[in-house]
């Protein structure tokens, strides 16, 4: 009888601590957590197919203006065309459910990234938001740089003045580019984690 009870109580300290592993949320040093989405054209992009890579993930709201300021800016397609250009794989990410800001039909998403000019190596859809919840995407936009072995090297805003004010762009210390910068370098990231700031993701409810 002790040793049945034993066993099932090791069985249920098991299973919560799968529970628990599973929840945690994407952190600076730790793997990244793997996932599948599909692009508006239905081609599935899988995280750990792209190892040997860095990776950019950025959780994107086109009707969020703290998105818009870094759009209208130039600042986010800039950034995102520089890093392509060095063979880093940028993924934006949408959460926003349907019928929520942000969420965007095929056609309409097409035209909003046209207008955006945006040019992410792909945009991906997550409307059941499985993936930004499984990264703790809270604002839009949080941003994630992964290195080639998979593992989270920055994670949080993509700069430190939270504003809607373009004007602010070119004033700020953008992480995004420094771990970058710094990463493909060879050298130490200095800030791996802070906070991001932005519009809460527009998640199901």
């Amino acid at each position: 009888m002790h040793a049945r009870f034993m066993f099932a109580l090791a069985a249920l300290v098991s299973i919560r601590v799968l529970c628990s592993y599973a929840a945690v949320p994407a952190e600076a040093g730790k793997p990244a957590p793997d996932f599948s989405l599909k692009d508006a054209k239905g081609q599935t992009y899988t995280l750990s197919d792209l190892k040997g890579k860095y990776v950019v993930l950025e959780w994107v709201n086109f009707g969020c203006p703290f998105v818009r300021k870094h759009y209208n800016s130039g600042n986010m397609p800039s950034l995102q065309k520089t890093y392509t250009a060095k063979n880093v794989v940028w993924l934006s990410v949408c959460s926003s459910a349907p019928g929520k800001q942000g969420y965007c039909e095929t056609q309409e998403l097409t035209e909003a990234i046209s207008t955006m000019k945006a040019s992410p190596s792909a945009y991906l859809l997550d409307p059941d938001g499985t993936v930004g919840r499984l990264y703790d995407a809270k604002a839009t936009p949080t941003m994630f740089v992964i290195d080639p072995h998979g593992t989270v090297i920055y994670g949080g805003a993509i700069d430190n003045i939270p504003s809607t004010n373009v004007d602010d762009v070119a004033k700020a210390r953008n992480y995004v580019k420094e771990a970058l910068d710094l990463a493909l370098a060879g050298k130490h990231i200095e800030v791996t984690s802070t906070r991001a700031y932005g519009c809460s993701v527009k998640y199901k409810d």
